[in-house]
């Protein structure tokens, strides 16, 4: 049975699946504006730091508002219509809801809702990738304790990339490289929020029209977004990061299966079996047509003859040597698309995407010099952006995870480029994300331990 016919079955029995959405902001509002046309779910609750925000987004998309009034979650599954507030407990604890959407974008926060879920008995549809970038695994371990499901969102890139990467090894090709593209030039890598629209291609109007983030859209340009992502793909699919980092290599979407194939072979690649992002701007900043910046790829094998010959015949288009191709998306719709993960999870007790190992981490960089005792701003800031780094490595080198590095304050001077560790900060060790964390790496340690610094 397809999605779409097992949510009408649900719709046809009145029995929807019943969620709850914590954190009501850009990427929660495109999820939003998608719930009136989707059969077979009933979006009970909503919980957001700002009620009144939560509200205006919903009328943004197009709700009525007597569909958003009930007065509590108890109400707002006896009538059919939602329950807006700002308590997140209440909505996780409640015994009604079946899926809780983890949207506020906080990877700190998101740990407490992820683990408050699970305690619960809820299925998790993660949008805040940032967590799942430096726990991931260990909060995909504890979802399965308790007989729940973890998963990543489709329509962000990570899912996306994993089902792309499913698709190519369940057809019995083998996964050379994934990924997705980006606009990026090294000097982005120490781009702020004051300086994000006119690196990303908008005018301060048109982001105030949409309500956009600037620290939010920052992380995406900045390299921290892409690094936490392809974190997230590593740890869900097996593929290996980059020893030093993601290099970014410009390349339309024909050029893809030549660019991500073998450094002997001419390609980028340090070997098969990893992850890369594409860049959309040729390194003099032209750009580049046919690109994949808004996209995602995978660049898949074929390893025999009478494959390459097939690839020939219907006019795939592969690297020279007949051998590399490229299957892709040019597009992702973010939280428009969030319905294709409630609906696998719910319907199939199925994840889009979820990780199964510790193969990658993502490491807090210094975007300037760093002064003593300055706080960290996390991902998009002004302060540090995320390096992808072998899990392994990270670890050898105790780095600080990018996830963490909201609020700490500095315990030394670091120089821009430098990555930090755990003890460059002063962080709170009772907060329950560094404690999964730190269980984390206990869990899965690497194979030698150094406390020496990696630049």
């Amino acid at each position: 049975m397809s999605l779409y016919q097992g949510l009408r079955k649900l719709a046809d029995q009145a029995k929807p699946l019943r969620l709850g959405l914590i954190g009501a902001g850009k990427f929660g509002a495109m999820y939003l504006a998608q719930v009136p046309k989707t059969p077979g779910v009933h979006l009970a609750a909503i919980a957001d730091l700002s009620p009144a925000n939560a509200r205006a987004n919903l009328a943004r998309v197009g709700w009525k508002a007597e569909r958003y009034g009930a007065t509590s979650i108890d109400d707002a599954l006896a009538h059919g219509t939602t329950h807006v507030g700002d308590d997140w407990q209440a909505l996780l604890r409640h015994p009604k809801i079946d899926i809780a959407i983890e949207c506020t974008g906080n990877p700190i926060a998101a740990v407490e809702h992820c683990l408050e879920a699970f305690r619960n008995g809820k299925h998790v549809v993660n949008v805040t990738v940032e967590a799942d970038a430096f726990c991931g695994p260990l909060l995909a371990r504890r979802a399965r304790e308790s007989g729940v499901v973890y998963s990543l969102a489709f329509g962000d890139q990570p899912a996306l990339i994993c089902d792309l990467v499913d698709w190519a090894r369940a057809a019995g090709f083998s996964v050379v490289a994934a990924g997705r593209g980006h606009k990026w030039l090294p000097h982005f890598a120490q781009s702020t929020p004051e300086t994000v629209w006119g690196h990303y291609g908008l005018t301060p109007e048109q982001a105030k029209i949409g309500a956009l983030n600037p620290k939010m859209f920052n992380s995406f340009l900045d390299g921290s977004k892409p690094a936490i992502e392809c974190t997230a793909v590593c740890n869900a699919t097996g593929l290996v990061a980059p020893s030093d980092g993601l290099t970014y290599p410009p390349a339309s979407i024909d050029e893809i299966p030549s660019i991500c194939r073998p450094q002997d072979e001419g390609g980028v690649l340090e070997q098969k079996g990893q992850v890369e992002v594409i860049s959309s701007l040729r390194r003099d900043g032209t750009p580049i047509d046919y690109d994949i910046r808004f996209g995602v790829f995978v660049v898949f094998e074929g390893e025999t003859e009478y494959i390459r010959n097939c690839f020939s015949e219907y006019m795939v288009r592969t690297d020279a040597s007949g051998r590399y191709a490229c299957l892709y998306k040019r597009w992702h719709l973010i939280g428009l698309e969030v319905g294709i993960s409630v609906a696998s999870v719910g319907l199939r007790g199925e994840a889009t995407g979820s990780a199964t190992c510790f193969n990658a981490d993502v490491v807090a960089m210094a975007k300037r010099d760093l002064r003593v005792g300055e706080v960290l701003d996390g991902e998009g800031g002004y302060t540090v952006s995320g390096k992808l780094l072998p899990a392994q490595k990270s670890l050898a080198m105790g780095g600080l995870p990018l996830g963490l590095a909201h609020g700490v304050k500095l315990a030394r001077p670091i120089a821009r480029g430098q990555s930090l560790t755990w003890s460059d900060v002063v962080i709170d060790d009772k907060l329950p994300a560094y404690a999964i964390r730190r269980e984390m790496e206990a869990l899965f340690p690497p194979s030698v331990r150094s406390t020496q610094r990696a630049a």
